[in-house]
């Protein structure tokens, strides 16, 4: 895969490492040499180009055809004083469209594949165009122009960012099989890379592959070692980055990195065409909560407090009621099938009532129907006691015995969570959040643990979709606190669909 973890650097690699350093960077300052940007960012940019102009294409000429008709020459008489014809204003606002998006950075090698960013961008250009189009519509009273607006802006932005996320789909899978890598040399204390380290690896789908790192002279002194190899010291960064044709440099956050340090680091970068980026000391920070500020030449990084309050949350709230209240009437035929099914197939009630912890540390009821034998609340401690897992704050029984056949089936495919739509119109829950867990589990929260609690449990959410119970309690508590910390409406949305995708390919459930 896309990020390579090259071994530690070995005693036996001393002396090259000694004889690297004392090459100090002999390239001048601002002296432009070769060029090293990945060679496959613009055949993929070339490809966006043509599915942007066919997909605009289709908008436009649909848009004309809808409200007009293509040979719509002699209608234009009664419609506009001005002379233009319907097919050149559909052509000239192609080629707007097209411009539009590439000056506006749309295709840029720094948010394709990036998600929101690149969908925001592609809104944004389009916004602004159909805005002056709008303008100058009403200067030359061209009323046809009405139809477009109506009709090609937001057809063509949906399709637009539908045709991103299929790209970036697209993209992924490339990375994830080794191609369309960004190569990245890493730079900073051998704590600070390690932990940058670790964050990449998680998110390989960006497709950084590390190749190396560069550290404080002391650290390759003492043969520090780290999860990659040690290409040289902060001295050498430039020559490094020439010699291993890195696209990218990133600066881990270090005290032994000063910003004088940072500065001759970048002058010496800044016409290889290597790009420098600098990872600051926070992670698991939406971008919508980080703003930047230059103030008197130092930028400056503003983070927004999580929004736990106000008028998102009172939003979020209107919609759980009305989509709980959706779902109850659009799956009771479903509910009403699987509770006929727990009853004929195991003796006991079809709903399982079992308290949980909610928002703020609140005690509820949840309901789900019945998914294992009478009793089975009670075997728990033994079995997890002989799973060796009662000190962790998630109680999953791997080969669960108290799971009746029929709820094997149900568990599949989250039916038996059914009932807990109930539980979001009484208000203990949310269609998307954390899950709620048991009294004895909250128990073994630590600080960062219980921040989850800090919003109303879910129904689905992140972990749930990024793994179900195939994941470990470490990475259910950091997905479970991104959300906490960084939720949106937006990412709501994004959840369900995931949820969706998730259910219907039955991954991880127990």
């Amino acid at each position: 895969m896309a990020v390579t973890t090259a071994r530690p650097r070995l005693a036996g690699e001393a002396s090259r490492s000694r004889s690297t350093r004392r090459l100090r960077d002999e390239q001048p300052i601002g002296l432009p040499i070769r060029r090293t940007k990945p060679t496959w960012e613009k055949a993929f940019q070339r490809r966006l180009v043509v599915s942007d102009v066919v997909l605009l294409t289709v908008t436009l000429l649909g848009t004309q055809w809808f409200w007009l008709g293509i040979d719509t020459a002699q209608n234009l008489a009664s419609l506009t004083p001005t002379s233009v014809p319907y097919g050149a204003a559909t052509v000239t606002l192609l080629v707007l469209w097209s411009a539009a998006l590439k000056v506006f950075g749309t295709r840029s090698p720094r948010v394709i594949g990036s998600g929101f960013t690149e969908y925001s961008r592609v809104a944004s250009a389009s916004f602004r165009l159909f805005g002056l189009v709008a303008i100058a519509a009403l200067l030359l009273q061209f009323l046809p122009a009405r139809g477009y607006i109506i009709t090609a802006f937001p057809l063509g932005v949906g399709l637009l960012i539908g045709s991103r996320w299929i790209w970036r789909q697209w993209l992924r899978k490339q990375r994830r099989s080794g191609r369309y890598l960004v190569r990245v040399l890493l730079v900073g204390a051998p704590s600070s890379v390690e932990h940058l380290h670790a964050e990449f690896s998680r998110r390989r789908y960006l497709g950084f592959e590390i190749v190396g790192a560069c550290v404080p002279e002391r650290a390759v002194d003492d043969s520090v070692e780290i999860p990659v190899e040690q290409l040289g010291s902060f001295e050498e960064v430039a020559a490094v980055a020439r010699r291993e044709r890195v696209h990218a440099v990133a600066l881990a956050g270090s005290e032994e990195l000063p910003p004088e340090a940072v500065r001759r680091i970048g002058w010496r970068l800044e016409s290889t065409g290597v790009d420098l980026m600098v990872a600051p000391a926070i992670t698991e920070v939406a971008g919508t909560r980080i703003h930047t500020r230059p103030v008197g030449g130092l930028p400056l990084m503003y983070v927004d407090s999580p929004s736990y309050e106000g008028g998102k949350k009172s939003a979020k709230a209107v919609l759980d009621f009305g989509l709980a209240w959706l779902a109850v009437i659009v799956s009771s035929p479903l509910m009403l099938a699987t509770a006929i099914g727990v009853k004929l197939t195991s003796p006991g009630p079809v709903l399982f009532r079992q308290q949980r912890i909610g928002l703020n540390g609140k005690a509820f009821d949840v309901f789900k129907f019945r998914s294992m034998r009478i009793g089975a609340d009670a075997e728990l401690a033994q079995l997890l006691q002989e799973q060796g897992t009662a000190d962790t704050p998630l109680f999953k029984v791997e080969n669960d015995p108290r799971i009746t056949r029929f709820g094997q089936f149900i568990r599949k495919y989250s039916l038996d969570e059914l009932p807990q739509f109930f539980n979001v119109i009484k208000g203990d829950m949310s269609i998307v959040g954390p899950r709620p867990q048991r009294a004895e589990e909250v128990a073994l929260y630590d600080n960062a643990a219980g921040r989850r609690l800090l919003v109303k449990p879910g129904i689905t959410g992140l972990w749930q979709v990024s793994g179900r119970s195939d994941l470990s309690w470490e990475d259910t508590v950091r997905l479970d606190l991104y959300y906490a910390e960084n939720w949106s409406l937006l990412d709501d949305f994004v959840i369900l669909l995931w949820t969706v995708k998730t259910v219907l390919e039955s991954r991880g459930a127990r």
